[in-house]
């Protein structure tokens, strides 16, 4: 089983996606991005191996409007160096990657211009796709799209239109139950249709439920069903509905009892789960140290990313986590421990005192180094926000700077830079 997330890495230098706007998209601009977000894509895939990551959803905007006409740049030649690169990489840490286009792809619209323009960016992420060298196992996953008013009839235009595609888009189409039109039961008919996939979204399930009343896992059984052996391994969506957030809103972050008890009732355990989630990366690797039952050595650099962060929430939850590292606790199920602490100072309301201390702690790493600007600035900054005058964002910033200059890893790779 592999676990992964989608589209963006978080708290990872180097890695933010680059874009632009229509009208400053000239052909010498798309070219720079397009590299720009290729070595950001690099950075990614080091991430990913570093961690053992094996899923990973590559963002449709790697490729500033790929599939718009105002892009005539032949990218896939341009950057074949940067692809063959990253390729290269994939193929190392043995990671499967996808790609998802957004809501305005809609095969079954009623406007032709709507279905030409889906059509245009499904061949734009398979092009991708083939820049990277990847096969068929590789996907695009697509919802169905719109009722218009007669769900049978939208399901035999998506049919039909499917059918009009490339046989290389077939090989990577995969299609998905969405939160409003179509449930995994007609997800399921249109593919006895298509002969394509079904990826089943938890969700989406659980918000657009069929008549049928099944548990997620016989529902899962015969998703599997849709699947052949050059698809690879079935893929499914995981992923939880946020709290006081209408619905279909992604947690910020996954909470692992609730992602074990999913994970235990499956009966098929060979399966690569897609979390979609706020916090992406920290997420996917928090499930993956947890069904690993990663040890107290293992989760060190874990903890080295996590720690001011939490000392920003919860004082008294840093000390007991902290105390446990120092003490190297053998316990049978560290992991668990481990990230149930983390999730419960997360959970915490922001607390302006705690959030002076970890600034403190950081200020206190690099004090002897700043210059007086630099100190006149901070004091500045911590005083109005202890007097509720400032922002946290602000002397976050100032802190942020200080220690990128000076180049300090641990610290430029804290969480408490990423996350509020």
């Amino acid at each position: 089983m592999a676990v992964g997330y989608a589209c963006l890495t978080i708290g990872v230098k180097d890695a933010a996606l680059s874009r632009c706007i229509l009208k400053n998209a000239t052909q010498d601009t798309i070219i720079e991005i397009t590299k720009q977000n290729l070595d950001a894509l690099e950075v990614m895939m080091d991430y990913n191996i570093h961690h053992n990551i094996q899923l990973f959803r590559i963002s449709s905007d790697i490729i500033p409007f790929g599939s718009h006409p105002v892009n005539q740049v032949e990218w896939w030649n341009q950057c074949k160096d940067l692809f063959e690169c990253i390729r290269k990489k994939i193929i190392q840490g043995n990671i499967r990657v996808s790609m998802h286009p957004g809501q305005y792809t809609v095969l079954n619209s009623l406007q032709q211009n709507v279905i030409e323009n889906a059509v245009r960016d499904l061949v734009y992420h398979d092009k991708v796709l083939e820049a990277l060298g990847m096969d068929q196992s590789c996907k695009i996953i697509l919802h169905i799209g719109g009722v218009y008013g007669d769900k049978n009839k939208a399901m035999d235009t998506f049919a039909r239109q499917y059918e009009k595609l490339p046989r290389t888009i077939k090989d990577r189409l995969i299609i998905e139950n969405d939160d409003k039109n179509f449930t995994i039961s007609e997800v399921l008919e249109v593919s006895k249709k298509i002969g394509a996939p079904v990826v089943f979204d938890n969700l989406h399930h659980a918000i657009n439920p069929p008549e049928e009343q099944r548990p997620d896992c016989e529902w899962i059984k015969e998703c599997k069903k849709t699947w052949n052996s050059t698809d690879g391994k079935q893929k499914i969506h995981y992923s939880q509905q946020k709290e006081n957030a209408p619905a279909g809103s992604h947690s910020d972050m996954i909470f692992y009892n609730d992602f074990l008890s999913f994970y235990h009732r499956l009966n098929e355990k060979e399966i690569d789960i897609m979390l979609e989630v706020k916090d992406k990366n920290l997420s996917a690797v928090k499930c993956k140290n947890i069904l690993e039952n990663a040890r107290v050595e293992e989760l060190k650099e874990e903890w080295s990313r996590y720690k001011y962060l939490i000392l920003s929430r919860s004082p008294n939850l840093y000390t007991v986590i902290n105390e446990a590292f120092v003490k190297s606790e053998s316990r049978e199920e560290f992991a668990p421990w481990f990230y149930e602490r983390i999730e419960q100072a997360l959970e915490l309301p922001v607390n302006s005192k705690a959030q002076v201390t970890a600034a403190e702690c950081i200020w206190d790493r690099i004090y002897d180094s700043c210059t007086e600007t630099e100190r006149k600035r901070y004091e500045k900054l911590l005083y109005s926000y202890s007097k509720e005058n400032g922002t946290l964002s602000s002397l976050k910033n100032h802190l942020f700077k200080c220690v990128n200059l000076r180049n300090l890893q641990e610290l430029v790779d804290s969480l408490y830079f990423y996350l509020n």
